[in-house]
């Protein structure tokens, strides 16, 4: 990526203001990164002004592109955060403080070879809690996408590290905002370095399966087209194929190629909600629904927000075709997830309600809605402060760091006792004191997030059994017991 082809880009997209100041911080990052190149040979801001595109791509607010376009800046160069703040502002300064650290955040960890899948969650956790504006989570996103994309200039070794660390930790990141075009992108990628001979026999399975479905798919396709005319449905109907990754997964599941169902499906979308339920109903009146696979995803979303209605029917010809109903909205949604947010302003949220073309937002979703009303004060020029950017995906977990810095994920309202146990039951026994923040605490004291906790502990200490309502887990209430038990069989 070159700068002409960015702001050739963003011409249509952004105002002449906002092409005024990305102008500006591609000369500043372009100016800062001289001389440093990639490991392809190009020069190195070739890479931020990449994720700057991609981040276009995804619809994102000015800020934040002009803020992928300087995210190294602090990291690899001499630029500092006051200097940015002082040529873009508090709120650019404010993402690109967050990228960096993240980044730091990220530095200090083990490789991943020796994690457990919890210590995997924790790392995908971090991302959020240290990033803070959701914003900086999905530049991390276009940054993991573009340096995986350009992969294979790395080392074999590097390439195997960094493709693990995807697959396990930025993947379902980007599923859990529900950016599923993002998340089938990273998959694939790292797949392909990880398993090359699986990842290359797949898609030569998939390929030769395809021909065969394509055939059988354009007769329903068709037939299904036609009945929804004579209806008067207004709709678009594409195929969706099941990404390599994915199919690696369910043939573990389900052994052979030939009981996968949905290696491709038909996408159905609609203006409104209304329309999804009646369209579900013409199909299982054309064909032979399998009910145990008939799934609303309008009425209860998943966890992530997704939206669609889900069924697999039987064909004349003894076919199973699934079908996937939703409305443009939705798509968008499915497509884009968080980033989709950002279309969206508060007007827009209230009119598509109105009109059926989105469901409400269930609870557990209010960081969208928030998404919304922030967009909402930015289309009014009104100022966003950083408390109403940190956007609570996990409310009831925190995030405390030993004194050498590593992370531990703890519920909400633990005591220094419960960390203790989770660093290890032998040393937690032993314990005589904490200090937190390099103060000295009670047992009593509750822990709080971004807390650095140190045990102190003597070789003849023993627990106690008032230990007991000092602490909340059940891995700490457990093994305490269990010592409790030993002592007194010994005493």
């Amino acid at each position: 990526m070159k700068p002409r082809q960015l702001l050739e880009q963003a011409k249509p997209v952004l105002s002449e203001d906002q092409l005024l100041e990305l102008k500006s911080a591609v000369y500043f990052a372009t100016k800062k990164h001289e001389g440093q190149k990639r490991k392809s040979g190009e020069p190195y801001v070739s890479h931020p002004l990449s994720v700057a595109s991609i981040l276009m791509e995804w619809g994102m607010d000015s800020d934040t592109i002009i803020a992928g376009v300087l995210h190294d800046t602090i990291e690899d160069t001499d630029s500092s955060l006051i200097e940015i703040e002082n040529e873009f502002g508090r709120d650019v300064a404010f993402l690109v403080d967050g990228v960096t650290k993240v980044s730091a955040a990220r530095s200090g960890m083990r490789d991943l070879n020796s994690y457990l899948p919890t210590t995997t969650d924790n790392l995908t956790k971090l991302l959020i809690a240290v990033g803070q504006d959701v914003r900086v989570i999905i530049i991390k996103l276009a940054d993991r996408l573009h340096n995986m994309q350009t992969l294979g200039y790395m080392p074999p070794a590097k390439q195997i590290k960094i493709s693990r660390e995807t697959l396990q930790v930025f993947a379902p990141l980007a599923d859990r905002l529900n950016m599923g075009r993002v998340r089938v992108q990273l998959e694939e990628i790292a797949f392909s370095y990880l398993r090359p001979k699986t990842f290359t026999k797949l898609k030569k399975l998939s390929k030769d399966h395809l021909g065969k479905s394509h055939r059988k798919l354009s007769r329903v396709r068709s037939d299904i087209t036609d009945r929804l005319k004579q209806e008067d449905i207004s709709c678009t109907i594409d195929g969706r194929i099941k990404s390599i990754y994915s199919l690696h997964k369910k043939l573990k599941k389900v052994g052979d190629i030939d009981n996968v169902y949905d290696l491709i499906a038909l996408r159905i979308v609609v203006d409104d909600i209304d329309t999804c339920y009646k369209v579900l109903s013409i199909l299982h009146d054309t064909y032979e629904p399998q009910v145990e696979r008939i799934k609303d995803y309008i009425a209860r979303p998943k966890p992530n927000g997704y939206q669609s209605l889900h069924t697999t029917v039987m064909t004349e010809q003894g076919q199973l075709v699934e079908f996937q109903i939703r409305t443009t909205a939705m798509h968008e949604y499915a497509e884009k997830g968080l980033a989709a947010s950002f279309h969206y302003n508060e007007q827009k949220l209230t009119d598509a309600y109105k009109t059926g073309k989105i469901a409400s937002m269930p609870a557990n979703l209010d960081w969208i809605t928030q998404l919304q009303e922030m967009a909402t004060q930015v289309s009014e020029g009104k100022e966003i402060s950083a408390n109403q950017l940190k956007i609570d995906l996990f409310g009831d977990r925190m995030f405390v760091y030993s004194p050498k810095g590593d992370i531990y994920d703890m519920p909400t309202g633990a005591y220094p006792l419960d960390f203790a146990y989770r660093i290890h039951s032998d040393l937690a026994k032993h314990t005589t004191g904490f200090k937190v923040n390099g103060k000295m605490i009670p047992f009593t004291k509750k822990l709080q997030h971004g807390d650095t906790i140190e045990v102190i502990t003597k070789r003849s200490a023993l627990p106690k059994q008032e230990w007991l309502n000092l602490i909340i887990t059940r891995h700490a209430r457990d093994k305490l017991r269990s010592q409790l038990n030993a002592n007194q069989k010994t005493s």
